[in-house]
C-alpha cells in the first residue's frame, strides 16, 4: 500500500486528534461514541474514514462548530499545520460568535458566586451578627 492511499483515508477520531478539536484521540473517540460528531448529517463512528470535502459537526464543550475537511493526516502537527486541515463555515462562525457574546451579555447568575460553602471562621462570623435569630424582647 502506497502512502499517498493513507493519506486520502484517515480514520474520524485521528483526524479528529490531528486538527486539534480534541487533546487526545482516546478523547475524541468518546465525544464519537457519545453521538456528538456528525459527518456529513450522520452520526459517525470513530473508525469512520474521513476524505477532503467531508463536513464535520462537532461540540466542543458547549462549542457548536461545522467544518469542511481540506486535507486527511494521520500526524499531529503544530496549530498552524492543524489549521491547514479544515475550514470552518461561515454559518459556523457566525452561530460561534453569537452564542460568545449571548454568554458575555447574560452571565450565568452561579458563576458570580466566588466562593462556595462557607469556612469555620465564616460560619462564626455569621453567628456573631445574630442575623437568624428574632428576638420576642421588646427593645
Amino acid at each position: 500500500m502506497d502512502s499517498n492511499a493513507s493519506v486520502a483515508k484517515v480514520r474520524l477520531d485521528k483526524w479528529l486528534w490531528a486538527a486539534r478539536f480534541f487533546k487526545t484521540r482516546s478523547l475524541s473517540a468518546d465525544e464519537i461514541g457519545k453521538g456528538r460528531v456528525q459527518v456529513n448529517g450522520q452520526v459517525a463512528k470513530a473508525s469512520r474514514e474521513v476524505r477532503v470535502g467531508d463536513l464535520i459537526a462537532l461540540r466542543q464543550g458547549q462549542v457548536a462548530r461545522t467544518v469542511l475537511v481540506k486535507a486527511a493526516s494521520e500526524q499531529r502537527g503544530s496549530a498552524p499545520v492543524a489549521a491547514m486541515l479544515f475550514a470552518e463555515t461561515p454559518e459556523s462562525i457566525a452561530l460561534r460568535e453569537k452564542q460568545a457574546l449571548e454568554r458575555r451579555m447574560n452571565a450565568e447568575p452561579s458563576l458570580a458566586i466566588e466562593q462556595g460553602r462557607p469556612t469555620k471562621r465564616d460560619r462564626r462570623h455569621l453567628a456573631d451578627w445574630n442575623r437568624w435569630s428574632a428576638s420576642a424582647e421588646p427593645e
